[in-house]
């Protein structure tokens, strides 16, 4: 299997693809036609990439069947586009969890003692303790997460180091307004020490802002999330309080983020842009980043040597499960639910040409087999098929297919 690397890469994860057998070109600096060119004429299987962008350009190119992406996540992707052509979308959710709640505690810090600011001002000669003096701390200050995925789980961790009392706003809560249940942070992997400080679940984005003295941003974009932080709900929150996004640079209305920082003290904390450039170097101008009390960093949240080590090894697991079983861990466009509307199960003996049968049946009668499985029974001898179609078979079709194959056992037809 050929592996096509178009993006920079750790040598652990380059040795891991040879070691499974694979077949590895690598070659980081690929970008747009010349990356196209590539793929047709390397004939890759896969391509592993990480902020390289994947167009629809690309995904005709050549015969791709599966897309790594060596992070979390896929936006540079034309995921629609693989989508249409049968080409598998991975990722590596969760792996740089840690490395970007270890930097978002860093711009909290950062923040706080005006960390920057000291040292600019030391290295500029300038002795200044009385104006530097003015830390609040973050002892007992409330951490409001909203979103709770990997990176809100291992946010908790690092707060309760702090003692740090958390409030959370999430999707997966409905609305609720209680403590985080045990069971709950048994299903998170909060151990022991990550519960220390109390957890409360509240109902919306705005009653978290409203009681975080910092707030701290972890949920996807998407249509719904885009400009998430905005001026209504900018206004709950405390005057003087953190706001850190180390997510996506869209989720900020930057002009309401703008007018708060400049009206009421609040500091901010970035790590991600929404005129973010595509290459590593690049000028870059910002107005809120320049601002008085906003600081920022260059979307380096995952950049940790452990982070792309985990992330390597993952990707590494996905290529090779695809290779060795077929199947695709961490796929992100496989659809939820597909249009079939009926189940055929037919219960057969394991013999070569009765799904042959079958489906050649159900081809002359136009209908589509959405999904399908065969389970066989031990010894061999028999199986159940359960063939998923986009309509209902008619009453005489199933006879058809019931009576010309001996080896058909029984058939049921079962509304999905």
């Amino acid at each position: 299997m050929k592996v096509l690397v178009a993006d920079k890469f750790e040598k652990s994860g380059v040795d891991g693809l040879k070691a499974a057998g694979c077949d590895v070109l690598y070659e980081p600096d690929l970008k747009d036609d010349a990356l196209a060119q590539a793929i047709a004429s390397s004939g890759a299987e896969v391509l592993v990439v990480r902020s390289t962008k994947v167009t629809a350009p690309m995904l005709d190119a050549g015969r791709l069947a599966l897309i790594v992406r060596a992070g979390a996540g896929y936006n540079t992707i034309d995921v629609a586009g693989a989508s249409t052509r049968g080409i598998y979308v991975s990722n590596c959710p969760g792996k740089n969890a840690i490395a970007v709640a270890e930097l978002a505690f860093g711009l909290m810090l950062a923040l706080d003692r005006q960390i920057p600011d000291n040292v600019t001002e030391l290295r500029a000669g300038s002795w200044n303790k009385k104006a530097y003096a003015k830390g609040q701390g973050l002892y007992g200050r409330t951490l409001a997460l909203l979103g709770m995925g990997a990176i809100g789980q291992e946010m908790i961790r690092r707060a309760a180091g702090f003692g740090m009392p958390v409030v959370i706003w999430s999707r997966r809560f409905d609305g609720q307004q209680r403590p985080l249940s045990d069971a709950e942070a048994d299903e998170l992997n909060l151990e022991a020490a990550s519960r220390a400080v109390p957890i409360q679940i509240v109902p919306t984005a705005a009653d978290a802002a409203a009681r975080g003295d910092v707030v701290s941003l972890h949920v996807a974009l998407g249509p719904e999330t885009k400009q998430f932080v905005n001026a209504a709900l900018l206004a709950r929150m405390k005057p003087g309080a953190i706001l850190i996004n180390t997510a996506r640079g869209e989720l900020l209305d930057y002009a309401a983020v703008a007018d708060a920082v400049k009206t009421r003290g609040l500091k901010v904390g970035l790590d991600v842009y929404a005129n973010e450039p595509a290459a590593g170097t690049a000028p870059f101008a910002d107005d809120l980043a320049a601002l008085p009390g906003v600081y920022g960093t260059h979307h380096i949240g995952a950049s940790t040597d452990q982070a792309q080590e985990a992330i390597a090894a993952e990707t590494v697991r996905i290529v090779r499960s695809y290779k060795e079983t077929g199947r695709v861990p961490n796929v992100v466009n496989l659809a939820r639910r597909t249009p079939a509307t009926h189940m055929l199960v037919v219960r057969h003996r394991d013999r070569p040409g009765v799904l042959a049968h079958v489906f050649s049946h159900l081809r002359q009668a136009n209908l589509n087999v959405q999904e399908t499985e065969n389970i066989v029974f031990e010894g061999a001898e028999a199986a159940v098929a359960r063939i998923n179609l986009d309509g209902a078979p008619p009453a005489e079709l199933c006879q058809t297919i019931r009576a010309g194959n001996a080896d058909v056992l029984d058939l049921q037809l079962v509304k999905l």
